[in-house]
């Protein structure tokens, strides 16, 4: 093995490694925060998807409740005054529709009859009990609740409360359905996610006879569901498919590059007021900020490692080939010098030698004046 080659190469090697492994470590780490930062996005997406939703099934519940404490109200339910129900209520109706997105407002009587729709008042007298559990459920137990539904207009989220007239007795419910298409827009406008709902379209066949049939077109078929909503119904074709929103019985997230960019996509299950799955709403933000940063975590990591290997190894070559091998080179030319019997010369720049070495230096400054002083005594 010659040191002068192999020893330098060793050393380089081993800041190769050592600062490569360091650097791959370190990466490691950074992706793992930044795999920690986009879970904390999906959290925070769905937690805002959620609680709009609860907020609108505590209005539609508020509103309903409302309706149902109004003595007016009461008198003309009991006494089955249609007409008189809706001329009171139509104004009323129509400013809700028009600024807090309340889409539908209905009276039933029990045991889950329609009595009267505000959205739709020429639709009454049909039998809700095969498809609305909860207006069953609400005329039955005399409690109020709230969920998602799909009604004869469309899916909604529904306030149902329990109706009394001013004796006590029961005499229907009250029910108020706020649309998701507004409540899905103003979570854009608000935090810049873009959303979509999809419901199963045999419920929307079966119970959603009062839907625009353009709706269950081809062109928002997605497997079993149709796209029903959607603030951006071209990027959410690219990030929600067939195969994405096939089973969703619980909160699915994966990433996705779409339009150039990378996005987030959460999905969450859409369940009855009984637990039954009906629907999956699919919420998507701009995830290429952190993506953008760790890229450049990588160059610049890159970058860095590369600038620290030539560093070291530079200097490793340079402490190697000043402080050991040149005097390493020089003392071996003069002790050749010594066995071949040739002229010794003083080292010149030997004090610059390394401590360990100066007992060579000495040795053959030894070695020379002795033989000078063979010559002179000759």
């Amino acid at each position: 093995m010659k040191f002068r080659r192999n020893a330098p190469i060793a050393i380089i090697l081993a800041i190769v490694i050592t600062v490569a492994g360091a650097a791959f470590v370190s990466s490691r780490l950074f992706s793992g925060m930044t795999d920690a930062v986009e879970a904390d996005q999906f959290r925070v997406m769905g937690a805002i998807v959620q609680t709009a939703i609860s907020d609108a099934e505590n209005k539609a519940l508020a509103r309903a409740e409302l309706l149902a404490d109004l003595p007016t109200v009461q008198k003309l339910l009991a006494a089955g005054d249609r007409t008189g129900l809706e001329a009171e209520l139509a104004k009323m109706f129509a400013n809700q529709k028009a600024r807090h997105g309340v889409d539908q407002a209905q009276f039933h009587i029990p045991p889950a009859t329609s009595f009267l729709r505000l959205h739709d008042p020429a639709n009454f007298g049909d039998d809700l009990s095969a498809f609305r559990p909860m207006v069953v459920a609400v005329n039955r137990d005399r409690v109020p609740l709230k969920g998602a539904a799909v009604a004869r207009s469309g899916p909604a989220i529904f306030g149902v409360a329990p109706a009394s007239d001013s004796g006590g007795k029961p005499i229907g419910s009250v029910e108020i359905g706020i649309a998701y298409g507004p409540l899905l827009a103003g979570l854009k406008t608000a935090y810049g996610i873009d959303l979509a709902l999809f419901i199963e379209e045999q419920a929307l066949k079966q119970f959603a006879q009062g839907v625009d049939p353009e709706r269950m077109g081809e062109q928002n078929r997605v497997g079993r569901y149709i796209r029903f909503e959607s603030t951006n119904a071209q990027l959410m074709a690219q990030l929600a498919g067939a195969e994405d929103v096939a089973v969703v019985n619980e909160p699915v997230r994966y990433v996705r590059d779409a339009q150039g960019l990378v996005r987030g996509v959460l999905l969450l299950p859409v369940n009855s007021s009984s637990g039954t799955p009906f629907g999956v709403i699919a919420a998507t933000a701009d995830f290429s900020p952190s993506r953008a940063a760790v890229n450049r975590s990588l160059i610049w990591q890159g970058v860095i490692t590369l600038i620290a290997i030539l560093a070291l190894c530079g200097f490793v070559l340079v402490v190697l080939r000043g402080f050991l091998l040149r005097p390493l080179q020089v003392l071996g030319q003069r002790f050749d010098a010594v066995s071949a019997n040739e002229p010794l010369a003083p080292i010149a720049g030997c004090e610059t030698f390394p401590k360990e070495m100066q007992s060579f230096v000495t040795l053959y400054d030894k070695i020379r004046s002795r033989r000078s002083d063979a010559d002179k005594a000759q």
